[in-house]
């Protein structure tokens, strides 16, 4: 059954297609990426049956977290990674963000559903002593609330952040499934600057007209100043505890 999760990942991510989401004042997003399987890969999977959550992930975070993730009207990828000190640009759930990786689709996003909330025996009870690398963030927008899915490796696990809390699980026995997302993902990571400064209504972060490539060209201050950081420590502290201490 992993397996066959870990090929249908493939076949989406191969082949995902660039289609246009629509940018400010009606133009199209150049750069900007949609993944969607092609028509007729649609033939080898049966999409009709709904994924059931299991019901200690709901329990463990929130019946509306999940509702969010679930019943999701936009789904965005990002690309995200542990914030170094004295970092002062754009940020994500106390990450650093780095890129943005595109607009998911329903396929993709159903299939996110079924194996990381819908499949238990991906996820161990186990409580594994390794430090969370933040990978890629998937945010799931229903109306104005927003669950997001964080994935890390090579400490495989996600962790679900939603009203301010944070539930982490291990999801080492289907480990190649974020590292086939992580990969196929980081191709697809564009540059992120501030939708607020471009005034965009879709937080995809990317200039898309000349006015707005001009206007990021103007701003004062590091956007991507995650590039700037020096060498890393020489050793990371101690880690306390489990799969719910996250410290970035």
């Amino acid at each position: 059954m992993k397996f066959k999760a870990l090929l249908a990942i493939g076949v989406l991510c191969a082949t995902a297609v660039p289609v246009f989401a629509q940018g400010t004042a009606g133009l199209p997003a150049e750069g900007v990426q949609s993944f969607q399987r092609d028509e007729d890969s649609w033939r080898r999977q049966n999409t009709s049956a709904k994924p059931v959550v299991s019901q200690s992930i709901i329990d463990s975070t929130s019946q509306t977290a999940i509702d969010n993730i679930t019943g999701a009207e936009q789904v965005f990828c990002y690309q995200v990674q542990g914030k170094p000190s004295g970092y002062s640009g754009y940020t994500l759930d106390g990450m650093a963000l780095t890129g943005f990786c595109g607009i998911v689709e329903k396929d993709l996003k159903d299939m996110i559903v079924q194996q990381f909330l819908a499949t238990p025996e991906n996820i161990s009870a186990d409580v594994e002593r390794c430090v969370i690398q933040p990978r890629l963030l998937i945010r799931f927008v229903k109306g104005v609330d927003a669950t997001d899915v964080l994935l890390s490796s090579p400490c495989h696990s996600f962790s679900i952040f939603y009203g301010g809390k944070v539930r982490t699980f291990n999801f080492k026995p289907a480990s190649e499934i974020i590292d086939v997302m992580v990969d196929s993902f980081k191709g697809k990571t564009v540059d992120f600057t501030s939708p607020a400064l471009l005034n965009q209504l879709l937080p995809i972060g990317v200039a898309q007209t000349a006015e707005q490539k001009e206007k990021v060209s103007q701003q004062k201050g590091p956007i991507r100043n995650w590039e700037n950081e020096t060498t890393a420590p020489a050793s990371q502290p101690k880690k306390q505890g489990g799969w719910n201490n996250l410290k970035f």
